[in-house]
């Protein structure tokens, strides 16, 4: 649903994908707003949890403060240009075929959840992104295994989102996150794509390998919940 200049966003009670994005961005946020954005949410049996951008006009904070919503959560979001990027090939990196959604997810899943096992709502994550319009899904391998883990990337008026960074446990630290960035930098600039972005935890392992290849933080941004 379109609110408040942004987006209120059901991919199903418990997910990680529910919540609302670009609140507040382009002016000033009513009550009534508030009130449709959580009805929104509270309807189908979900929280109500705002991905605040610094940027958000202040009418926002001050009516989420009285209403008792605090910081969940905090994410960096980090850029680079994309016209610069020149890197070797990585074979170890694919795209997904139309036909892998299963297999992407469990690798995104296994990675992200930390565990071999997905319930099939851990699963429907991948499966929601996977399926997403515009979204463009790899994979990555390691030596003794076919499948190590996967990320994704969509395109959006010359701007490359990386997202969905997923590498399975056991075989971290060998440099196939990086190897999944610089896959997509490749492809976003072969699209035409002159800016990448990416959100990570900050402090993170994920987020010292983008700035490895060149990305910066340029604000963190908060997840609200009431």
């Amino acid at each position: 649903m379109e609110i408040c200049g942004g987006l209120a966003v059901f991919a199903g009670a418990e997910s990680p994908l529910t919540h609302a994005v670009g609140i507040g961005l382009h002016g000033p946020v009513s009550a009534g707003q508030i009130d449709q954005l959580e009805q929104f949410f509270h309807s189908r049996g979900a929280r109500t949890a705002i991905d605040l951008c610094p940027l958000a006009d202040p009418t926002l904070t001050e009516a989420l403060g009285q209403r008792g919503y605090g910081p969940s959560e905090f994410n960096n979001v980090l850029v680079r240009p994309v016209n610069s990027f020149s890197a070797a090939p990585t074979p170890s990196v694919r795209r997904a075929l139309q036909t892998e959604s299963e297999l992407w997810s469990l690798a995104v899943g296994q990675g992200f959840f930390e565990q071999p096992e997905l319930t099939n709502e851990e699963m429907g994550v991948g499966r929601s992104i996977f399926s997403m319009r515009g979204s463009l899904c790899y994979l990555v391998s390691a030596e003794e295994a076919e499948t190590a883990g996967g990320a994704a990337m969509a395109i959006h008026s010359g701007l490359a989102i990386l997202f969905a960074d997923s590498v399975v446990t056991r075989y971290r630290r060998r440099g196939l996150h990086q190897e999944l960035i610089a896959a997509r930098l490749a492809d976003a600039r072969a699209r035409g794509c002159d800016l990448a972005t990416a959100s990570t935890a900050p402090g993170s392992t994920s987020q010292r390998n983008f700035e490895r290849l060149g990305f910066q933080v340029v604000y963190t941004k908060v997840m609200l919940v009431r």
